[in-house]
């Protein structure tokens, strides 16, 4: 498969990684000071990859609004590039859902979970899945929960487009993070994306696995739920930052 190079806004610099983790390069070259806005990014022909390193200057609890900016933005590139009746929602842990199939996921790492500190940097990334290839045991059909952009009747779509539209999108309400309106019309936005809002989920985190109603989010994007006793509980979204990056 011929790659192509894909453009990016100024303040970004793409790194193609080849068959290398977008994430392990991202990390790695955080810790090493390097500037916000370097993405890593990989394209082979069943999956697509890509992390944005960021450096941000308020303490993670709101930091972590980054993490949903860049959701919403797969969400418009996707919108764009994918036939006009395909459904895209997210799970408040980051799965991707594609017509209610799980079709990839985003993650979010940081150099600190502490809410109130300020973190040095932190790498906001995302994988879909293009095709599953032959042998992975992923049949159409045989595995309804899980599916991939070709099953859904995307594969026209052109993954390095999908990367550009992403990238360009990200900067837009990463942008809009800096003032309240922007924060309230991205909050407008992640809410019609959230899957099974309303309804009762089972959310898995670090340490434990919650039961309840999915009440909604609060300021900071944190997940409102109603536990099967009655009692409501915030779950702050710092509690989905992951390890090993």
């Amino acid at each position: 498969m011929t790659i192509l190079t894909p453009q990016f806004p100024p303040l970004l610099k793409g790194l193609a990684a080849g068959p290398a983790n977008p994430v392990t390069i991202a990390c790695k070259e955080a810790r090493r000071g390097i500037d916000a806005g370097l993405l890593p990014w990989s394209v082979t022909d069943s999956r697509l990859r890509a992390a944005l390193v960021l450096a941000p200057e308020e303490p993670l609890e709101t930091a972590m609004a980054a993490f949903v900016a860049c959701g919403v933005a797969l969400q418009n590139a996707l919108g764009v590039s994918a036939p006009p009746e395909t459904g895209v929602h997210f799970e408040w842990t980051g799965g991707i859902r594609v017509n209610g199939g799980h079709a990839g996921g985003l993650h979010v790492y940081g150099s600190t979970d502490d809410p109130a500190a300020v973190p040095d940097w932190l790498v906001v990334a995302f994988e879909l899945f293009l095709r599953h290839e032959a042998g992975e045991g992923l049949e159409p059909g045989q595995t309804p929960d899980w599916t991939s952009l070709l099953e859904e009747g995307c594969g026209e779509l052109d993954a390095l487009e999908l990367l550009e539209g992403w990238a360009r999108h990200s900067l837009y309400w990463l942008n809009g993070l800096e003032t309240e309106e922007g924060r309230k019309a991205l909050y407008r936005e992640w809410e019609g994306l959230v899957w099974h809002m309303g309804e009762n989920v089972s959310v898995p985190l670090k340490r434990d696995r919650l039961e309840g109603r999915f009440l909604g989010v609060d300021e900071n994007f944190g997940m409102i739920l109603k536990r099967p006793d009655g009692d409501s509980r915030l779950i702050p979204l710092t509690e989905i930052l992951e390890e090993g990056c």
